[in-house]
């Protein structure tokens, strides 16, 4: 039983369970597309029957997570046969089940709210909106928002952080940002406002169907 029930893995060289980092991030990926186009769903036609069937796949994902074992989380094995060919780059698994018990109870919350109760209100907008970003970080830039308050709760610091963000180091010349690449990144996004404020009324007429396939379609 004890093989069955527990969490994180060990692995020869770490002193403490770890977990696969890449398989994590693949999960994330999945999990956040299935929101994100669950959520895309509500606001384009006002559906919520695919949100409710998201938020009842990641709840019951997550819970497996925490309180059975990370080896048998749907989205971790799919994750893990994604990634399978990838070096591995194993993480301290204690801030990844402190980060995944946040995520279990927004989705426990918006489960009672949403499935439950079939409510919707600003509390289950909030609650998508945290959960997509906490998923877009992770499966993006491998930032695991929910691994930055375990050291707040708790006095042993946590260890093996992807990217070693818990060992402090000094940046690499490489990995430093300069004044002049800061306001390109500001230009750019005066670019995009600018196309929006010049292109808006444009960019929204429907496209020409260049091979006229539509027109032939409606003849017949």
């Amino acid at each position: 039983m004890n093989k069955i029930i527990k969490f994180g893995e060990e692995v020869e060289g770490y002193d403490i369970p770890v977990l696969n980092e890449r398989e994590i991030r693949a999960a994330a990926g999945l999990l956040f597309l299935m929101m994100f186009i669950s959520i895309m769903i509500v606001i384009l036609k006002g559906d919520f029957s695919m949100l409710k069937y998201a938020v009842t796949i990641f709840l019951a994902d997550i819970l497996i997570r925490v309180f059975v074992n990370s080896k048998f989380a749907p989205t971790l094995i799919i994750g893990r046969l994604i990634v399978g060919n990838q070096v591995p780059e194993y993480v301290g698994a204690a801030q990844k089940k402190f980060a995944w018990i946040i995520g279990a109870f927004l989705a426990a919350t918006m489960f009672v709210l949403l499935v439950v109760a079939n409510t919707y209100s600003p509390i289950t907008g909030i609650i998508c909106f945290i959960c997509l970003i906490f998923l877009f970080f992770e499966s993006a830039f491998g930032i695991c928002l929910g691994c930055k308050f375990y050291n707040l709760f708790y006095k042993e610091k946590a260890k093996y952080c992807p990217g070693e963000v818990c060992d402090v180091k000094l940046k690499h010349d490489s990995q430093k940002t300069s004044i002049m690449q800061i306001l390109i990144v500001f230009a750019f996004i005066a670019y995009i406002f600018l196309t929006v404020f010049l292109f808006n009324d444009s960019f929204r007429e429907r496209p020409n169907d260049l091979f006229g396939v539509e027109s032939a379609a409606h003849l017949k």
